[in-house]
């Protein structure tokens, strides 16, 4: 079987195609892969680390408002479609896959015009401008929340995850968090806005800190490398032994794996990742984001009593002390907010995107 992964600009394009890879090279030693990705894109520095074949082609997205700029846009997707067709006519894949970024729009698009069966997946609770229009071209679409089909002809629609849940499951307990100068038993917090920061969490979470070195349970916190020096000075001068300030977390999966609750962004990501795993969360979705997904990525969850969300505008120290006690103090609500999580995890989602691809070829 051959192969052929394209998406990226994030890492919420990126990572779930890379598990998708790894769980088909486990079941599936003799598979054939090429990895599509955008010239400037993230999957420019990940992607090659992973030993998968790799090949770019120029593109860029559209702007909102009428733009001068997007002409080019237009002439670069033409002009990256030709590009595709040469790679796909070159390593004559069994399948394309699509994740989600403007790189996966030419190649899918490419692809589906050759006649080569085409899925697209989408991570989110709202679906990219990419992933709608190249609905209407491929044979299948793939989503990992209930209720998204409705963006896309039903026909097509099957409800498969997210396959970055399918690696984490795989992750075992271990006394991980003594590598962060904390307790392997003690109940533990994890905080984090991503792999750069948010500048709104650290703020609350400097504002917290005091309140955190008073408590019972303990805090690791990955403030992202700009924000680190500033979070880490007033952490040293807490000398609290109950928080741990990192600038980046590299282990975060084997660290969610022996934590109690998450506080974070709600990408789609870490939100496949914490049900899958039946962790409780806060969630304080990103309002940078296209179409607020996030907050419907949160409400969704929400709604079944998984997560507490806090408005990125009402964040502060007082709040986010508030809510984690309530869940960290109440062992009832701590337990119900797991298994409601539990219920929404797909930790098989990686086999049912691979058995979609079997369905198709």
């Amino acid at each position: 079987m051959k192969i052929l992964v394209t998406g990226g600009g994030t890492g919420g394009h990126i990572y779930p195609a890379l598990a998708f890879v790894n769980y088909v090279k486990s079941v599936e030693p003799d598979a054939e892969f090429m990895y599509v990705g955008a010239k400037r894109g993230l999957e420019n520095k990940i992607v090659p680390k992973q030993g998968i074949p790799f090949e770019t082609i120029e593109i860029q997205g559209f702007k909102r408002s009428f733009s001068p700029a997007n002409l080019k846009t237009v002439h670069l997707f033409i002009k990256s479609v030709f590009t595709a067709k040469k790679i796909l006519k070159d390593f004559q894949p069994d399948v394309v896959i699509g994740t989600g970024g403007y790189v996966s729009g030419a190649v899918v698009y490419a692809a589906a015009k050759m006649k080569i069966p085409t899925i697209v997946h989408e991570q989110n609770s709202v679906p990219g401008i990419t992933n709608k229009f190249l609905s209407k071209y491929v044979t299948r679409v793939a989503t990992s929340f209930s209720g998204v089909e409705s963006y896309f002809p039903k026909e097509k629609v099957t409800l498969v995850g997210n396959p970055r849940a399918q690696e984490v499951v795989t992750v075992e307990r271990s006394p991980i968090l003594s590598n962060y100068q904390l307790d392997p038993n003690k109940k533990t917090v994890l905080i984090f806005g991503g792999s750069q920061g948010a500048l709104k969490i650290n703020t609350a979470f400097v504002e917290a800190m005091a309140d955190f070195a008073t408590k019972d349970y303990q805090v690791l916190y990955a403030s992202g490398e700009r924000y680190y020096p500033a979070v880490s000075e007033k952490s040293s001068q807490l000398q609290a032994l109950n928080i741990s300030v990192q600038p980046y977390i590299h282990d975060m999966a084997e660290v969610m794996v022996n934590s109690t609750l998450l506080v974070g962004r709600a990408g789609a990501t870490s939100i496949a990742e914490f049900t899958a795993l039946g962790l409780p969360a806060i969630l304080i979705p990103s309002p940078y984001v296209t179409n607020d997904h996030q907050t419907k990525n949160a409400q969704s969850l929400v709604n079944v009593g998984a997560v507490e969300m806090i408005a990125d505008a009402e964040l502060t120290g007082e709040k986010l002390v508030a809510v984690v006690d309530s869940i960290m103090n109440d062992e009832t609500k701590q337990k119900a907010m797991a298994q409601a999580s539990k219920k929404e995890g797909i930790p098989d989602a990686a086999k049912r995107l691979y058995n979609m691809v079997k369905e198709i070829i």
